[in-house]
């Protein structure tokens, strides 16, 4: 699976969790809406164990993830080194992905598939008492494994699908800040190794943000060229973005663009009133763009290399304001294209 292969797509697919708690419903959902690339709904309505580092943590040694998603750790049993358990994703957290793969059994072509990224599982695991270099070391593990047993997963249960994978990150935006319990260049290279495994036999992407960024005025700014530094071929940009974007990643953004990379748009706001009409999203898209233009990204490549998705997940919103949000990124994708 490459770029290019996925630049041919319809240039929609979603993000992350949907609001309903039947996992047939849910898939059925995403296939009639984003056929062309569509995305494993995570269903936290379900159940919590449907959430991100509930899922991340399930079947660590030394850490039970409790009814509510919740962690329970014993941080004395934690070893990188131990093999953890449920590698074929028969657990109750993977429930809608199994349903998932049942209903592209037979597909042939791309579908959208999602990962907890080693640094966010880490800070989750040294928040729960692991030390640092164990909790860090443990998720460099554990996602490097299940990543490798994602890939056979599907080959083995859906032969005909490419995947294209997305690591899930948000811990890594605040990676330079001098508390952060590990070091940024050890971060990247957390990253860095995922992807890595991952490229062979998927589309490797990031996503560092998710989607509620506006509800902390004091998050800490993204540093974009450093996230490229990891190696993307795909990367989730929510817009609007931080300013670091424009000012500081435009450069880094163009030789990503040069190189083939694609940018999925989280264009579709998914917190606060978002309306009805696709004109002020596509003003806003075209906004940004004309300003990473100026920075020196090349217009077509963003036309063309550009998926466009909702801002984050829909877990908290009802399934009409999910459908609805889903027509917005169709909509949007369409005035791109005719726009470019």
């Amino acid at each position: 699976m490459t770029p290019a292969d996925v630049r041919s797509l319809g240039r929609t697919t979603s993000i992350g969790t949907l609001p309903h708690d039947d996992p047939t419903d849910a898939v059925r959902f995403v296939l009639e809406r984003q056929s062309a690339l569509p995305a494993v709904p995570q269903l936290p309505n379900r159940s919590p164990l449907e959430r991100r580092i509930a899922q991340a943590a399930w079947g660590i040694v030394g850490v039970a993830v409790a009814p509510d998603g919740t962690l329970v750790v014993h941080p004395e049993l934690v070893d990188p080194e131990a093999p953890f358990g449920d590698t074929g994703f028969l657990g109750a957290p993977y429930a809608t992905l199994r349903r998932f793969l049942d209903a592209v059994a037979i597909r042939e072509g791309p579908a959208k598939f999602q990962l907890t990224g080693p640094v966010t599982l880490g800070l989750a695991l040294a928040a729960a008492g692991v030390p640092d270099p164990v909790a860090f070391a443990a998720a460099d593990t554990v996602v490097r494994t299940r990543a490798t047993a994602l890939l056979r997963l599907v080959a083995d249960r859906a032969p005909g699908v490419q995947p294209v994978v997305l690591v899930d990150e948000p811990g890594l935006r605040g990676c330079l800040d001098p508390a952060f319990p590990v070091a940024a260049d050890d971060a990247l290279d957390l990253v860095s190794g995922v992807l890595a495994a991952l490229e062979p036999h998927a589309l490797a992407g990031l996503r560092c943000t998710d989607g509620r960024r506006g509800r902390d005025p004091n998050a800490a700014a993204m540093d974009w060229p450093l996230v490229l530094q990891t190696g993307p071929q795909l990367l989730a940009v929510p817009v609007p973005e931080d300013r670091t974007l424009v000012t500081l990643g435009a450069t880094a953004l163009a030789s990503f663009l040069d190189r083939g990379g694609i940018v999925a748009w989280g264009a579709v706001p998914t917190e606060g009133p978002v309306g009805e009409s696709v004109t002020p999203l596509r003003r806003s898209l075209s906004t940004l763009w004309s300003e990473l233009v100026v920075g020196g990204c090349d217009l077509d490549r963003l036309g063309e290399q550009a998926l466009v998705t909702p801002a984050g997940g829909l877990g908290r919103h009802t399934v009409g304001q999910a459908a609805a949000t889903y027509s917005l990124v169709d909509e949007l994708a369409t005035a791109v294209r005719a726009g470019r």
